[in-house]
């Protein structure tokens, strides 16, 4: 039996292996890392984190992030079956919201059934054993066998997943969320302006509506509170772990519920149409936004996240550099704090596995072959930087230059509503601009770089000269005066290196 569900799990995994990864996303991943005195990093245990990035037939993509814990077995497990639940002709175009919300429903219910029965025979055996325990003085040689097959018998069946994960059907989104993970909808206005949309909460310690949840259930809402825990994890509806599912009765904290108290079925949050929608979908696990919180503290985390991506997005020429750049930002600053020894170094010593996955929705990206004047990329001219501390009410704003090119609708390319050609003086460009109406006792930066770097200008992008040119925002002036000095040769330097 146990051999039957373990080839049902591979051909699930083989199945997901012939579908196609949707062109149109990028993902970032970071191991985790604690950090030693000296602020040396070091690997804790290995990556427990999982995603998946699918287009389906009939106008389907399916996009999910996993955060696993106690090891990787059920991010893996959920990955792969989840995929098969739902893009094997579960999904088409004729279905309406009410069947789609029901599909996602239904399928993490038979996704985590199945990955109980695949771990039902090592239960039943770790159930068995430990009628047969000895106290640890009493060991025999045969006890102390049957204490090593328990731990790796645990070691088989713990653990779990939370999981956030993105439909677009019909144009149309739908995110169902299942425990700590985050999504963001980042929408650009025709006037410039980034919208910031975080879909749903997450299903946490935290979270009164969850709270209230148990609360129903007989649960001490007040000592979960105080706890900030329920079984070593803030989540409130995971996927797996046996312990809270089947044991719930023998864990303190849930031992006064009348049904099981920690579940996995995902809030599902949609569908919004994506029509006319411009701008990028990020899900992200809960390492990469507690490793920003640690640093920044959790006022501006979500602004924060959407100015590097959308730098990225001007700098970069693949949705896979994008993504990666903005997880290696994340964790520089991260551990840049914990070095400065700083107020908020002691929230950083640490941190978990971080996962980022970027889905773009008509939102251009860097072209580094073309020229401007060819109908590429214009880099982007203003990234603001502060080093100031403010208590005031702050913006964070981030101006790019768009680029005139066609767009993507869902792997379809549709006419841009930009003529092309070589830009004007005085003419306007599109610009991006990031704004949070949040307080925040903190920089109002946007980038995680070093400030110096960028010269101070407004919020307003420049305009291109005749040329077709922006100012450059990186000043190597001195460096062509210092290259010129050493390689004159007592000659003039009018004409060598240096902007013409």
């Amino acid at each position: 039996m146990a051999a039957q569900r373990r080839n049902l799990m591979q051909s699930h995994q083989s199945w997901t292996d012939d579908l196609p990864l949707c062109q149109m996303c990028g993902v970032g991943t970071a191991p985790n890392c604690v950090y030693s005195p000296d602020g040396k990093g070091t690997q804790s245990h290995p990556n427990e984190d999982g995603h998946f990035r699918f287009r389906g037939e009939d106008g389907c993509f399916l996009y999910g992030v996993f955060n696993g814990y106690d090891g990787s077995r059920v991010a893996s497990f959920v990955s792969q079956c989840l995929t098969a639940e739902l893009l094997l002709g579960q999904l088409n175009s004729n279905h309406t919201d009410s069947d789609v919300r029901r599909i996602l429903t239904q399928a993490f219910d038979v996704v985590e059934k199945s990955y109980f029965e695949t771990i039902d025979d090592a239960l039943a055996e770790k159930a068995h054993l430990s009628n047969f325990v000895l106290p640890l003085n009493e060991l025999s040689p045969q006890s102390q066998k049957m204490q090593e097959r328990l731990k790796e018998l645990e070691q088989e069946v713990s653990g779990g997943a939370t999981a956030v994960v993105a439909l677009i059907l019909n144009n149309k989104l739908y995110i169902a969320n299942v425990g700590t993970n985050r999504a963001l909808l980042c929408k650009s206005s025709s006037d410039g302006q980034n919208q910031v949309l975080q879909i749903g909460r997450p299903h946490s310690t935290d979270n009164e509506d969850e709270l209230q949840r148990l609360a129903a259930l007989g649960v001490d809402i007040a000592r979960v509170r105080q706890a900030g825990q329920i079984a070593g994890q803030s989540s409130t509806r995971r996927l797996g772990d046996y312990r809270v599912k089947f044991n719930y009765n023998e864990i303190d904290l849930l031992s006064a519920a009348k049904t099981r108290p920690i579940i996995a079925e995902p809030e599902i949050h949609g569908s919004q149409s994506l029509d006319s929608v411009t701008g990028f979908l990020l899900l992200m696990s809960e390492g990469i936004i507690n490793a920003l919180e640690s640093a920044h503290g959790p006022d501006q985390a979500n602004q924060e996240i959407v100015a590097m991506v959308a730098a990225e997005l001007a700098l970069q020429t693949s949705l896979e550099a994008v993504a990666q750049s903005v997880v290696e930002r994340v964790k520089r600053l991260h551990h840049d704090v914990y070095v400065s020894g700083r107020q908020r170094a002691t929230y950083c010593s640490r941190h978990e596995d971080m996962t980022l996955l970027i889905r773009t929705l008509n939102y251009p990206l860097a072209d580094g072959v073309l020229t401007p004047t060819q109908g590429g990329r214009i880099y982007p001219v203003s990234v603001p930087y502060s080093n100031s501390q403010s208590t005031s009410k702050t913006s964070v704003t981030l101006s790019l230059v768009m680029p005139s090119q066609s767009t993507l609708t869902n792997g379809t390319n549709t006419a841009s509503t930009l003529e092309e050609g070589t830009p004007t003086p005085g003419s306007q460009s599109p610009t991006a601009t990031l704004q949070s109406t949040n307080t925040q006792t903190q920089s109002s930066s946007s980038s995680s770089g070093d400030g110096s770097l960028f010269r101070q200008r407004g919020s307003q992008a420049a305009q291109p000269d005749e040329t077709g040119r922006v100012p450059p925002y990186v000043d190597f002036s001195i460096f062509y005066r210092l290259w010129g000095s050493d390689h004159s040769d007592g000659q003039s330097t009018q004409g060598g290196l240096g902007p013409q």
